[in-house]
């Protein structure tokens, strides 16, 4: 049996959420969620040990009973529009393993809530509105392994993480001052966007001990630390020394050290400067086979560069400062230098320089922003030579300041992708850490704009339109899918991602960006609960060539419907188009009723069903069911090669009454 305290705990959560149709089953009633399967959470007999609500749209608080949710391992209730703080009673959640809050709108300081979670290895509070010095308790978390915690607000020093066993920390984009902690040096850390000091770190007091990092193992926590002092303390005691001659043996030891060091540095000197000498006076010696032909292809690959990039002119912005911290070790950034590997500017794109690209959108200004999309602004550039390009600014979030060299590899990768329908990269900019991508410009705008935002004077997309724009888009997502080696998932699917020419043709754009991008995903997030996410996505985080597959159906769904993917001005059951128009695919009666009244009853019948047909294909609970783009591509033209058919039997009809009326029909969904 359900213990009523757990049962309690959620409809407290779900009556927090002011009851939202998007969790099924859920009730503020005395339902068992384990016996009745509620959506998102998973039971171990009658303990709840899961919960995963990313992605849904939810909005409130996170309710105040969750302490009693004893053996929950796993909750993950990101990108949502949670408000308020984190609640105290997290931190009784004792088993608790992995927790994720991320792109909510939480806010305040953190408390000092994670003193007792001792099996939490993973944290991701990213992108709130978090504020404040980090808790103390974050030291006392023995197993922690990853933590995300950029995008905040948060202020102070991380000192307090120094003795947790990271391997991945990001503090990126916040307000954190000091010096990162020696003892994070082999952890992957992303840092930028902060107030770090600059300079070296100060060293500690004489006589400090180092600071251990806690073991992973539960049998090594706290109590091992404890061990070890008490150990110290008894070995001091034995000792008898008194704290006078303790320091007189401190200072003994380092007046020798100083001694011994001025004379090795005289000696190193001195063998330096006649290492100079005999390097003068002989000869250089040749090179090795081997360094000849690696001189050789730096000299030939640095020659394709200049040769084929205009070199922009030379400009008045300030460089950006110098990270002094990062250039203590001379000898080890050397090395790095030289092992690094050299990745070519792609050839076959042109080079902007950040000069350029200000005067051609008015300084990035207002006028000239065309949108906004997970990975940054779209400006309109207007050049001298009257070209008119688009200029995506790549949000650091998507690609940080320190990692250009990989912009230029994803450069590189995008700009091998050509097909009618993916939108062409023309060029792109890397200057003081500034990444942009400059595209080919469609006057059209975006197919969310054509449907959604159009005007009463506005010209409204007729059924034929509706066809062709998702063949060439279903075109475009067969080639990334299956000619491009490897296969490309596009991962961002949706109608503001699908740019149309002068006449109508389909432009897949942001192809390959959330593939190619090292933080491509997370980028992402801030697109759940958008209503073109499918199942798996929303519930695991993992994108497919079937996830693809779903928010394209959803796609040809707005082209049916001339609906949002997800509509909270509507009736609660109708706010998810995908939840409220699939049941009624195949029902002919239901299916004209929900067809975009903008259309006036001008389609063809048999064209509505097939096309609903593959609709319902595409948008299948199940992955394994969709079917591959390919198939989605032969069915559509099917649609198209029946419409010729149609036409050029009605050419043959004798009767001009239903020549006029079947002519019309076909019509209506030529391509």
């Amino acid at each position: 049996m359900f213990e009523a305290s757990k049962a309690s705990a959620l409809r407290v959560m779900y009556g927090s959420l002011n009851s939202p149709g998007q969790l099924t089953q859920w009730s503020s009633n005395g339902d068992d969620p384990c016996g009745q399967n509620w959506k998102g959470v998973t039971c171990s007999g009658s303990r709840v040990t899961e919960i995963k609500l990313s992605g849904l749209g939810l909005s409130g608080s996170m309710g105040y009973q969750l302490d009693s949710l004893k053996a929950l391992k796993n909750l993950n209730l990101a990108n949502n529009q949670f408000t308020g703080e984190i609640p105290y009673s997290i931190s009784l959640m004792t088993s608790l393993k992995y927790l994720n809050l991320a792109h909510n709108q939480l806010q305040n300081q953190l408390g000092d809530m994670f003193g007792k979670l001792p099996s939490l290895s993973t944290l991701d509070i990213s992108s709130n509105q978090l504020t404040g010095n980090l808790p103390e308790s974050f030291g006392s978390l023995p197993s922690m392994t990853s933590m995300y915690l950029q995008n905040n607000q948060f202020t102070g020093t991380i000192d307090v993480l120094a003795s947790l066993p990271l391997e991945t920390l990001n503090v990126a984009n916040n307000r954190f001052t000091g010096w990162v902690p020696q003892q994070l040096s082999s952890t992957n850390i992303i840092k930028d966007g902060n107030n770090w000091n600059s300079g070296t770190a100060p060293p500690p007091p004489p006589g400090t001990p180092p600071v251990h990092k806690l073991p992973r193992h539960k049998s090594g926590g706290s109590g091992g630390a404890s061990n070890g002092a008490s150990a110290d303390d008894s070995g001091s005691k034995k000792s008898g020394i008194g704290g006078g001659g303790i320091a007189g043996i401190i200072i003994s030891i380092l007046v020798v050290g100083a001694i011994v060091a001025f004379f090795l540095v005289r000696r190193r000197s001195k063998r330096r400067s006649s290492d100079v000498e005999k390097l003068d006076n002989e000869p250089f010696a040749p090179l090795s086979g081997n360094e000849v032909e690696e001189m050789k292809s730096i000299h030939s690959s640095s020659s394709i560069n200049t040769k084929t990039f205009d070199i922009p002119p030379s400009m008045s912005l300030k460089p950006p400062p110098i990270d002094r911290t990062k250039s203590f070790d001379e000898d080890e950034s050397v090395k790095k230098h030289v092992i690094r590997k050299r990745v070519a500017a792609p050839v076959s794109v042109a080079t902007y320089s950040i000069a350029d690209l200000q005067m051609a959108t008015g300084s990035f200004s207002m006028e000239h922003l065309l949108g906004e999309g997970s990975f940054g602004r779209v400006y309109r550039a207007h050049f001298d030579d009257g070209k008119v390009l688009a200029v995506k600014k790549i949000d650091s979030a998507a690609l940080s300041s320190e990692m250009s060299e990989d912009f230029v590899e994803v450069v590189s990768k995008i700009s091998d992708l050509h097909h009618t329908n993916v939108t062409e990269l023309v060029g792109y900019c890397s200057e003081h850490g500034q990444h942009l991508l400059v595209y080919e410009f469609h006057r059209q705008g975006s197919l969310h704009d054509l449907l959604h935002l159009s005007d009463e004077y506005s010209k409204p997309l007729i059924w034929n339109s509706r066809v062709k724009i998702a063949l060439g888009t279903a075109r475009g997502l067969e080639y990334l899918h299956e000619v491009c080696s490897p296969s490309i998932i596009h991962k961002n699917i949706k109608s503001a991602n699908i740019l149309l020419d002068t006449e109508l043709n389909p432009h897949l754009s942001d192809s390959g960006l959330a593939s190619f991008l090292p933080n491509g995903d997370q980028a992402l997030n801030q697109n759940a609960g958008s209503g073109y996410s499918a199942p798996e996505v929303a519930m695991s985080g993992q994108y497919t060539l079937k996830s693809d597959v779903y928010s394209f159906g959803v796609v040809m769904l707005e082209l049916l419907t001339g609906r949002k993917p997800f509509d909270s001005s509507r009736a609660r059951a109708e706010q998810s188009l995908v939840r409220w128009a699939t049941p009624q695919l195949h029902d002919i009666d239901a299916l004209s009723k929900m067809v975009d009244p903008a259309l006036k009853g001008l389609y063809p019948v048999k064209s509505l069903s097939r096309f609903a047909d593959v609709i319902a294909l595409c948008v299948q609970p199940e992955p394994e069911f969709r079917p591959p783009m390919s198939e989605v591509v032969q069915a559509l033209v099917r649609l198209v090669q029946r419409a010729n058919m149609s036409k050029r039997t009605t050419g043959n009809e004798q009767t001009a009454g239903s020549q006029a009326e079947n002519s019309s029909d076909a019509q209506d969904y030529m391509t």
